[in-house]
């Protein structure tokens, strides 16, 4: 099988190498990609928001399938565009992908399909948003309607700046707020059946204890030894199929990742946002323990055959991917500040370094014009991935290698995946 995968991020290298080691998977290519996943891909210059120009690279590359990694490129309908052209492709159709596009349709879908879900109201209006901070009370979390780049939402007991997030936004959803700790599900879906893949929990605020503003993602660890065991088949009844039913009605069925982040409140688990594309950081340690093929199971539900393979399988092991950023994230990002260390940490016994923001460029010096510096060209520059016997050993591993890299400003937490495990900053603040 020879594979394109579209983006340029941590969770677009993370697939690239799931499906590099993936026995059935002859090629790897990747549009545009970045230096890591160059490593093992082919990398092509090709616009991942241009859908022609994707679909017509498939055709180039004699790709069997096509996994669309980021979620601008799904709303903007490219997973519409490959599929007419006659590729398999892995994501859903711009009118599936509305589920991430606009979160009060999502709200729509998920009352329709009995969903459970925090208690919202949208609005477009400071009247309308100021009646809805007063109906459901503080702390008040406010959702940018569109897709923000996993900063478009305010979780604050501080009125004037919930009203001020909801000004800025234009139309927003205001929410209840959701407690309990947070997890992120993925769901492999073929537009009727669908297969969990194993739970994770990840760490949206940029400081240590759930301090300071959202991010895109901080870190992330799976297994989720504390959570109840029959979680994932109880959002697959409860949350995923009922989904797909409504969708499927509505004509726009979902074939691709549903990513379903959830609040596990004293009530059951709640759906705080639904996502239609694997997470990033959180993707990131469960492909790395994923043992069953993954260019099996994705082609699979891309033709719509899912229940035709078996289920995945999981290694009985933990994975913990520490997120380093550039200065700062998440307000802004530097570029350019060299980078160093990674080959020493990706020489590190069962440790992957995932690149997310990097560049490569010439830096030509006496004696040497051909030199080549591995650069900061991003938010959040790389992610250290490892895998352990349980989450402590896979943290010790991950932070040890982490340590070998540097580059000026670097920004990391210290405290992904410690104890006590599930507890997180709250789960209202979860926004991919």
């Amino acid at each position: 099988m020879k594979t394109l995968v579209i983006g340029s991020g941590g969770r677009e290298h993370a697939l690239a190498l799931a499906l590099s080691r993936d026995p059935g998977v002859t090629e790897v290519h990747a549009a545009p990609g970045n230096p890591g996943i160059g490593t093992v891909a082919t990398l092509h210059a090709v616009d991942p928001m241009d859908g022609a120009a994707v679909a017509a690279l498939a055709q180039q590359v004699a790709a069997d399938l096509v996994v669309v990694g980021p979620e601008a490129p799904l709303v903007a309908g490219v997973a519409d565009a490959v599929t007419a052209a006659g590729t398999a492709c892995f994501g859903p159709s711009r009118a599936a992908a509305r589920l991430e596009g606009s979160k009060a349709f999502s709200k729509e879908v998920m009352a329709a399909a009995g969903v459970p879900t925090a208690r919202s109201l949208v609005c477009t209006t400071v009247a309308e948003v100021d009646a809805a901070l007063d109906e459901l009370g503080s702390p008040y979390v406010v959702k940018d309607d569109a897709l923000a780049a996993g900063k478009g939402v305010v979780v604050t007991s501080d009125r004037a700046e919930a009203l001020a997030h909801a000004a800025a936004c234009g139309r927003v959803v205001v929410e209840e707020f959701l407690d309990g700790p947070e997890v992120s599900l993925f769901a492999v879906c073929d537009g009727s059946t669908a297969y969990p893949l194993q739970a994770a929990q990840d760490f949206k605020r940029i400081f240590d204890g759930g301090r300071g503003p959202n991010t895109g993602g901080m870190g992330s660890y799976t297994p989720l030894t504390w959570a109840q065991p029959d979680l994932a088949q109880v959002v697959i009844d409860t949350v995923v199929q009922p989904t797909l039913d409504e969708m499927a009605r509505r004509g726009a069925p979902f074939v691709g990742c549903l990513y379903v982040g959830l609040a596990l409140t004293g009530a059951g688990p709640r759906v705080i946002e639904f996502n239609c594309r694997f997470g990033d950081p959180d993707i990131q340690p469960v492909l790395a323990v994923l043992e069953s093929p993954l260019g099996e199971l994705l082609m699979a539900a891309a033709r719509g055959r899912l229940a035709d393979v078996a289920p995945p399988r999981f290694r009985d092991a933990a994975a913990v991917s520490v997120v380093l950023a550039s200065a700062g994230y998440p307000e802004s990002s530097s570029t350019g500040a060299v980078i160093r260390g990674v080959g020493a940490a990706n020489g590190v016994n069962d440790v992957d370094v995932i690149h997310a923001g990097t560049a490569i460029v010439a830096a030509p010096e006496p004696g040497d014009p051909d030199h080549q510096h591995l650069v900061t060209a991003g938010g959040r520059v790389l992610a250290v991935r490892a895998v352990g016997y349980d989450v402590a050993d896979a943290r010790s591993r991950a932070y040890a290698a982490a340590d070998l890299i540097s580059f000026d400003g670097l920004q990391r937490r210290s405290d992904i995946a410690a104890e006590p495990l599930g507890v997180v900053e709250g789960a209202a603040a979860r926004e991919s």
